[in-house]
């Protein structure tokens, strides 16, 4: 195969004298083409953006007179032709090069304007799949990538963020651009046109049901840097996926100093554990500390849940984030910023409630107009050495007719509201995970742990601190109920949480000694039953 000489040493500064803008985002486009014309940049366009520009008084060619071939095929086929990827790819000083460019009638392209159908906006508004296939973008790719290889000549756009940077060198270079500026954006066009492909490519994986395709492509666009990671050597960043979950990632913050990368963890935990909970059936607040819950609980109202959200561990909720599943109000708003808080988030907020933690000009409030779906699909990805591990989101969740009541005594209706409401808050405690309940609020929590047994007793010890701390003369898991996310393996959890004043246990099942876990219930007269699903989060 003969390989094409490239420059080995691109030039420094490269004139622009012609220009191809085709886009699909307008946003700018007008001002930009007008100081490209002012600056005599000869332009060149295609349908929208061409009438866009000529209704604005601007002079444009119109590509099919370049090509000598009209837009076919609903406009699937306008730019794949040699005209404009000759005038792209053409490396002008390569004499090879020159005289095709020559023999052929083709006119360099000097900067390429180009930004991408919306592909990922389209499959997130829930198009069906002729109209998504309709917005994969052919050309918009093909002319970027080839600009963008051709950058040591060529300077290509992809987004209007991009036009300043352009003239600013236009102005400072006298109409040229710098090789840095279009190195860093051609480096932008192969990150675009990656994620591009890689939502396109997940779009079909699931259009096919290919749960795990032989190529899996995840990518994102920056939404903000972040001053450091987990510790402060560690860089960071957050992406958006481009999915449309209500949350942390897609949330508007209202005030406050900007988030840290632990506290988007956090808040994404916290806000995903509300939203286990009905807004129009129950008010529920979390309180999460190092991405596990210190305190959760549900009310007939904010202030009410949060109050004994916080009792369960108002030494751990120091510096901790809120999350609540309504509307936030004035009062509720009062009683979080009494207690040094990190994040509070919300799916409404009101303007008291606004003004209240803005006296707080540290404490960042997030609004999110909305709550995730807990039983929606999605992906969790995590890296290891080499590789990366990825799962369907835990979407899981059980409802009464879901439990098996395994013990001679079967639960109480009160005991059986307050082991689901513990099943809810286990799935979003680190495993081994350990859950007291009791009215509808957290009265001990185990988190993270080897051992479950341990588990179980730093639960129950959480919950005699918070008896203490409320000064009540017995522990909280008294009268409590007990969800464990993984089942016993051995009767000894099981007794510890009973001798912890547990009357009712929630647990998956499914260990071969649990014809003796059950019989440690019964023993103790405790009722028991079995969910069939695991809830372990690492």
């Amino acid at each position: 195969m003969v390989v094409s000489p490239v420059t080995v040493h691109p030039p420094d500064f490269v004139p622009v004298r012609r220009a191809l803008i085709s886009v699909f985002d307008k946003t700018g486009v007008v001002d930009f083409a007008r100081a490209l014309a002012d600056r005599g940049v000869v332009i060149v366009s295609t349908g929208g953006t061409r009438t866009a520009l000529e209704e604005a008084g601007i002079a444009v060619t119109n590509l099919a007179e370049v090509t000598g071939f009209p837009e076919i095929m609903d406009g699937r086929v306008k730019t794949l032709h040699p005209a404009v990827h000759g005038a792209l790819l053409g490396v002008r000083d390569n004499p090879t090069h020159a005289d095709a460019m020559t023999a052929h009638g083709i006119a360099g392209i000097d900067l390429l304007a180009v930004n991408l159908y919306p592909f990922a906006e389209t499959v997130a508004g829930g198009a069906d799949a002729a109209t998504v296939v309709e917005n994969i973008d052919i050309g918009g790719p093909a002319m970027i990538r080839a600009a963008a290889k051709n950058h040591a000549y060529v300077t290509v756009c992809v987004t209007p963020q991009d036009y300043d940077d352009v003239l600013a060198d236009l102005d400072a270079y006298d109409g040229a651009t710098h090789l840095h500026l279009r190195q860093r954006l051609a480096a932008k066009v192969f990150a675009r046109t990656a994620a591009y492909d890689a939502a396109v490519a997940t779009w079909f994986a699931d259009e096919v049901r290919e749960e795990a395709p032989e190529w899996r492509s995840f990518a994102g666009r920056l939404a903000i840097g972040l001053r450091y990671g987990e510790n402060p050597h560690q860089s960071a960043a957050l992406y958006l996926t481009g999915e449309k979950r209500p949350g942390v990632a897609t949330g508007r913050q209202v005030q406050g100093k900007a988030l840290s990368f632990n506290n988007i963890n956090d808040t994404d935990a916290a806000f995903e554990l509300v939203a286990e909970f009905d807004p129009d059936t129950e008010a529920a607040v979390a309180i999460i500390k190092h991405a596990n819950p210190c305190g959760v609980a549900v009310g007939d109202n904010l202030i009410a849940a949060y109050g004994r959200a916080l009792r369960t561990d108002p030494v751990s909720a120091f510096g901790g984030i809120v999350a609540v599943n309504r509307r936030l109000d004035a009062a509720t708003a009062a009683e979080i910023v009494k207690v040094f808080t990190e994040v509070i988030v919300a799916p409404e907020a009101d303007e008291e409630a606004v003004a209240i933690i803005a006296a707080k000009k540290n404490l960042r409030l997030l609004i999110t107009d909305g709550l995730p779906d807990p039983r929606a699909k999605g992906l969790d990805v995590r890296s290891v050495a080499g590789g990366l591990l990825v799962q369907s989101r835990d979407n899981g969740v059980v409802a009464p007719g879901d439990l098996k009541v395994v013990t001679k005594r079967a639960p109480t209706e009160t005991e059986m509201a307050d082991l689901l409401f513990a099943w809810r808050v286990a799935k979003y405690v680190k495993s081994n995970a350990i859950v007291y309940a009791k009215d509808g609020a957290t009265a001990g929590i185990g988190a993270g742990q080897m051992s479950r047994v341990d588990s179980a007793m730093i639960a129950a010890r959480k919950a005699e601190a918070a008896a203490e701390a409320a000064g009540l003369d017995e522990s909280l898991a008294i009268g409590a109920v007990v969800a464990s996310d993984a089942f016993f393996p051995f009767a000894d959890g099981l007794i510890a949480t009973a001798e912890a004043g547990a009357t009712a246990v929630i647990q998956p099942g499914g260990s071969v000694r649990d014809d003796e876990v059950i019989a440690a219930a019964d023993d103790r007269g405790l009722a028991m039953v079995f969910t069939g699903m695991r809830h372990f989060r690492h």
